[in-house]
């Protein structure tokens, strides 16, 4: 009994006198406000989505972004400025060569002599398949698409800008040839959108083709990498 209660004196003693207790009280009170300020900012991002799928662009607005993030709308303007910019921030993150694409040009970039159709034709297909996935982003597409803002001009902008790193590096194998790797990817790029969000709006079938489906999926999955490659073959690059 007596060996008991010394064994659990020195528990008691280490419990007040160690430093867990005392770290841990130090870093609630310094990142606390910090983080849960991230997690609020981070939520009411997250709340443009949720107003875009239910209302539509025409619904965005300090009151009904507020309410889907369950904050106070004095929030919106004390946290981003204005609703633009919070609008902005959201669209950026959803924007596939805004943030799925980025990562991947970034690092293509790195050894751009490694470019070759693999690469470009994977980049085109997982942003066909990101489009297939998203209703948020097919919406903002369909926004995009359907009248001037300057808010998705200057997405459009920097998402060219993305696009033109990636060109700097692969054009020059094509220097020689006849094909136009710019309007190729024009071409793709565009049916991809419109493939997309003809048929996620309305569901039917497009050339006879329903990419609702997985195998219609596929099958424009493997065309956009023929297509690819036949430029490359034409070109007489071997990459």
């Amino acid at each position: 009994m007596e060996r008991k209660k010394k064994s659990e004196t020195t528990k008691s003693e280490i419990n007040e006198s160690g430093e867990k207790p005392e770290t841990k009280k130090v870093r609630r009170a310094v990142s606390g406000p910090i983080r849960n300020k991230a997690r609020t900012r981070a939520r009411i991002v997250a709340a443009v989505g949720k107003v875009i799928q239910k209302n539509g662009y025409t619904g965005l607005n300090a009151k009904s972004i507020a309410l889907a993030a369950g904050v106070d709308r004095k929030l919106v303007p004390d946290y981003f400025g204005n609703v633009n910019n919070l609008i902005e921030e959201y669209i950026e993150k959803k924007d596939f060569w805004k943030s799925a694409a980025k990562g991947n040009i970034s690092s293509l970039l790195k050894s751009p002599e490694k470019i070759g159709h693999q690469e470009i034709a994977q980049l085109l297909q997982s942003q066909f398949n990101v489009l297939m996935r998203n209703k948020a982003l097919q919406k903002i597409i369909h926004w995009e698409l359907s009248e001037p803002n300057e808010i998705l001009r200057n997405i459009s902008d920097r998402r060219e800008e993305i696009g033109e790193e990636l060109f700097s590096s692969i054009l020059p194998d094509f220097d020689e040839s006849v094909i136009d790797l710019r309007a190729r990817f024009a071409l793709l790029i565009g049916g991809i959108y419109y493939l997309t969000l003809h048929a996620k709006s309305n569901g039917s079938k497009f050339c006879g083709i329903d990419i609702n489906k997985e195998e219609g999926k596929l099958r424009i999955e493997n065309e956009i990498m023929k297509i690819i490659v036949e430029a490359y073959e034409i070109a007489g690059v071997k990459k």
